[in-house]
């Protein structure tokens, strides 16, 4: 049996594999090594995902997340996995190149990532050749939740949006500016709590303040990632609720640099399953 993880900074998909049967699929809290103890993910995984496998052992696990892209943080999650299966075949990879293996297969292509986080990499069908560093939300991150939930808070705080957009967005979250200070700079994943704010930009992207907000964040995506790679002929695949929830203003984003989008699809998990079982 393999079991595969899709892990974000917000959930993590789980699938269990016989063959090419799916025999169950299960769903925890993210998990991200870079900002959780060991023994933190550890004792998720025995509350939140153990009961939901009912016993079953895997054979090989595939551990795709976020923050997986370091060596002590791949040991933190290999030791927590490890504390918790019998199985020592396991593999630890990041999301992108789950996004990567997901999105184009064996193809080249330039995959990214607009989630919770942004990210994005160049694959030349086997492995990533090059990426930019996403540099989270307070140095980049472009287009992601988390920095379209800050541009959000920064135009209403700041009074760079109408009086109208403004009321209702601290009316509908019951925020102000101690609240948001608080959830930004004393407690944890702050990043978490500004993506969460992003339910709001979708309900209101007819608006055309938040459109053109959303449109120049994703030409910065663009600009600061994927062109860097200087391969504009190649698609610019997505995987992430950002990109589907805003997929009209990524396109047209990506039309008006002269770019084509190839795939986009809110989890790389039905890709994996089949990259794994070709």
């Amino acid at each position: 049996m393999i079991l595969i993880s899709d892990s974000g900074s917000t959930k993590t998909d789980w699938v269990l594999l016989d063959d090419d049967a799916v025999l169950l699929r299960a769903k925890t809290q993210g998990l991200n090594p870079t900002q959780q103890k060991c023994e933190d993910i550890a004792e998720i995984l025995e509350r939140e995902l153990k009961p939901q496998l009912e016993g079953r052992e895997p054979d090989r696990i595939f551990f795709y997340g976020a923050g997986c892209a370091y060596e002590e943080a791949n040991l933190r999650m290999r030791t927590a996995l490890e504390s918790l299966f019998v199985t020592r075949d396991i593999e630890i990879n990041s999301d992108l190149l789950a996004a990567a293996r997901a999105l184009c297969g064996h193809e080249e292509g330039i995959a990214c990532i607009l989630g919770t986080g942004s990210n994005s990499c160049y694959y030349n069908g086997k492995k990533i050749v090059d990426n930019i560093p996403p540099l989270g939300f307070i140095l980049g991150d472009e287009g992601s939740g988390a920095t379209l939930g800050r541009q959000l808070v920064n135009g209403c705080l700041k009074r760079q949006f109408s009086q109208e957009i403004c009321t209702k967005f601290f009316e509908q979250y019951n925020l102000d500016v101690a609240k948001i200070l608080e959830r930004v700079y004393r407690e944890p994943m702050p990043g978490r709590f500004l993506a969460s704010l992003s339910p709001f930009l979708c309900e209101n992207r007819r608006n055309p303040e938040i459109r053109n907000m959303l449109v120049k964040s994703f030409v910065a995506f663009f600009q600061h990632n994927s062109m860097a790679y200087r391969r504009s002929w190649l698609p610019v695949h997505f995987v992430g609720g950002i990109a589907v929830n805003f997929q009209e203003e990524v396109k047209e984003a990506a039309e008006s640099l002269g770019l084509s989008i190839g795939n986009i699809v809110e989890s790389p998990m039905k890709g994996l399953i089949e990259f794994h079982t070709a």
